[in-house]
């Protein structure tokens, strides 16, 4: 076996066995608007929200509108981490481009009657890992 071989195979066995880097958290949030404003907050997602969160480093991971439950919006976002979401929430929450369209959105009421919201880990055998 030449020392080639021996150097490769023993990089591949070293990359197989090193321990995996922390994974993303992923964040469910389920959205329930009062009745009537679904559209606004899809508005105020569209135009504002998706761009802001990125820029804050809250990664979009999809968006749903359920078939069968009126009046709200479920959405995954992906963090670094815990301690992550936790600053890039603060930092969204602070940014003066989202304070005033979160106010414009709200003029005719708020949009938003509740907001639930789940932090997850991929399990090992997910085609995410």
């Amino acid at each position: 076996m030449n020392i080639k071989k021996i150097i490769s195979t023993s990089l591949f066995a070293l990359i197989l066995t090193a321990p995996l880097t922390q994974a993303e958290v992923y964040e469910l949030r389920t959205y329930t608007t009062h009745e009537g404003r679904l559209d606004d907050l899809l508005a105020r997602f569209e135009n504002h929200t998706v761009g802001l969160f990125e820029m804050h480093g809250l990664r979009n991971v999809a968006y749903w509108v359920p078939q069968d439950q009126a009046d709200t919006l479920i959405y995954i976002i992906a963090h670094p981490d815990r301690e992550s979401a936790t600053a890039n929430w603060d930092a969204f929450r602070n940014n003066p481009e989202w304070v005033q369209a979160r106010a414009e959105s709200r003029e005719n009421g708020a949009l938003v009657k509740g907001i639930v919201s789940v932090y997850m880990e991929a399990t090992p055998w997910s085609p995410m890992q």
